[in-house]
């Protein structure tokens, strides 16, 4: 089928676009560097240079694409993150979260697009209360850190929007995401010595190798009914659990552990949160509305083998 996929060059786009070309179907893809045109062309796709904010921009590409599916995987997340000013880190991220997604279903529903697919977030916009791992079907956060009040709410307003959209929508919560062109975020501090464990480290986790969440895309071209569903491995974790193996497959020394007080300090409200109260999602409906497995199922193999790679090695050797 004719699929668009929009933001197409990120760590999740650059690994679903070939996959998607494998699969035999005709793809589009947009970037906002003119110097990623060629690498896109080289992938199979048609490329299109496109600011997603820019709502003309974004109209008149759906229109000469002509695409029956239309992903949005647009992200402008920077590789050093501010817990302390967490919304103006991710202010780009929730503007096309925002604006971005509203021009992209106006711009479909003008086409007649037939499934609409967004890359939605799970993790720390969970409720905080009750058990650690969370469903589709639990709500999302109503007192979040004031430094992360409005990313909650970009969140909110795309997964409404894509649901309450006339093409009908689906939403993929990826969980935290890992390996080629993700794990940089996580490994860089971990090498400074600039990522501890605060206080309990309790706070639960869920984690996605991008080669999963692209595999659980193209499932989701015609998999599924409209809706929610998280994309995560199937080993919820804690901080202290997790980290210290992220710090060995990343070749850094043990993370240092630090108390809550200083916690705060470093990283304020948001710091505490996600170290020691964030809750981690489930992904038995996408596995079994969607037929997904993932290649990684869970982190333990995917921080040792996985963090710059994108399949394991007995798969990579089979392909």
């Amino acid at each position: 089928m004719r699929v668009l996929v929009v933001g197409a060059t990120g760590a999740v786009g650059s690994q679903l676009v070939p996959r998607l070309v494998a699969a035999g179907h005709r793809v589009g893809a947009t970037t906002r560097t003119q110097a990623k045109l060629d690498s896109l062309r080289a992938a199979g796709a048609e490329p299109y240079l496109l600011d997603g904010l820019d709502a003309d921009a974004v109209g008149q590409t759906v229109a000469r694409a002509e695409p029956e599916v239309v992903i949005h995987e647009m992200t402008a997340i920077p590789a050093n993150l501010n817990l302390r000013r967490f919304d103006a880190s991710f202010a780009a991220t929730n503007q096309l979260r925002t604006a971005g997604v509203d021009h992209l279903l106006a711009a479909s529903a003008a086409q007649g697009v037939r499934r609409f697919i967004a890359q939605s977030y799970t993790g720390w916009p969970n409720a905080k209360t009750g058990g650690p791992v969370k469903t589709e079907e639990d709500p999302l956060d109503s007192t979040p850190p004031a430094a992360q009040a409005e990313s909650i709410s970009a969140i909110k307003h795309l997964e409404r929007a894509v649901l309450d959209a006339p093409t009908p929508g689906v939403v993929l919560r990826y969980g935290s995401l890992y390996g080629p062109g993700a794990s940089q975020a996580f490994t860089g501090l971990l090498r400074r010595r600039q990522m501890p464990v605060i206080g309990s480290g309790a706070g639960v986790w869920s984690f996605l190798h991008v080669t999963d969440a692209a595999a659980a895309t193209v499932l989701a071209l015609e998999a599924g009914g409209p809706g929610l569903y998280n994309i995560v491995d199937d080993e919820p974790a804690t901080v202290a659990d997790w980290l210290p193996l992220m710090a060995k497959g990343a070749g850094a020394k043990p993370p240092l552990h630090v108390p809550a007080w200083l916690g705060r300090l470093l990283g304020g409200e948001v710091g505490i949160s996600v170290m020691t109260q964030v809750r981690g999602s489930s992904n038995a409906k996408a596995k079994r509305e969607l037929g997904w497995q993932p290649i990684w199922p869970t982190w333990r193999d995917g921080f040792l083998r996985g963090l710059d790679r994108a399949l394991p090695p007995e798969r990579a050797e089979a392909t």
